[in-house]
């Protein structure tokens, strides 16, 4: 079955991620763009627990999005993001969210983070946040889109906005880290947002979206 646009004519769609705080970005960007609500999994009762036990970001996004829209027949798109650092050969990478061990808290994987790179110089501290969205819609293929945001590791955390390694993750053309940048301002220029705008794109390519329309209903 091929999903029609009068299918895709709705204001809430399904986020694979029991993340809220992705959740939050996500509808932020979405509101803005489509007018379009974003829930969460904690919306839902009953669905499968999800291991992320893929080797890329793309693997992970896929593997999520497919196997919630299997369960609740609708389209879902589904996300893995993490910190790729230049001096660590990519790492944290796929494992960013528990790069301290299972369970680990954001202070924790940045406190990892910062002794790995201990006494390596600011030149060496390259790094970028990567965000991959996968949209799994009945009938169809799954579609990827990939985002990036350079920057380098700092020093020391500074900012209280954001989460994750935002506190740490230095943005030379802004002279601040990501965790010091308002939410509506990380929102315009963060991986997460240009993984956005490309399906979003996408989505006005293959699915003949009316932005305008859309945000009317």
């Amino acid at each position: 079955m091929t999903t029609t646009k009068a299918e895709w004519n709705r204001n809430e769609w399904v986020f694979a991620t029991q993340n809220k705080h992705k959740v939050s970005e996500l509808n932020s960007i979405f509101r803005e763009q489509l007018g379009i609500k974003v829930v969460g999994l904690h919306s839902f009762k009953g669905l499968p627990e999800i291991i992320e036990d893929q080797d890329t970001f793309e693997g992970n996004a896929r593997k999520k999005a497919e196997t919630i829209s299997q369960v609740l027949g609708r389209p879902v798109f589904a996300d893995d993001s993490g910190l790729s650092v230049d001096f660590l050969n990519g790492a944290p990478g796929v494992y960013s969210a528990r790069y301290a061990g299972l369970g680990a808290t954001d202070e924790q994987n940045v406190e990892k983070l910062l002794y790995e790179l201990k006494g390596v110089s600011q030149d060496k501290r390259g790094a970028s946040f990567v965000c991959v969205l996968a949209l799994s819609v009945p009938g169809e293929k799954t579609f990827i889109v990939r985002g990036e945001c350079p920057g380098r590791i700092a020093f020391h955390p500074q900012g209280e906005y954001g989460f994750g390694y935002d506190p740490v993750f230095f943005l030379p053309d802004r002279g601040c880290t990501m965790a010091e940048l308002p939410p509506h301002v990380k929102n315009q220029i963060s991986h997460r947002a240009h993984a956005t705008e490309r399906l979003i794109h996408l989505l006005n390519e293959k699915f003949d979206f009316d932005q305008k329309s859309l945000s009317k209903e």
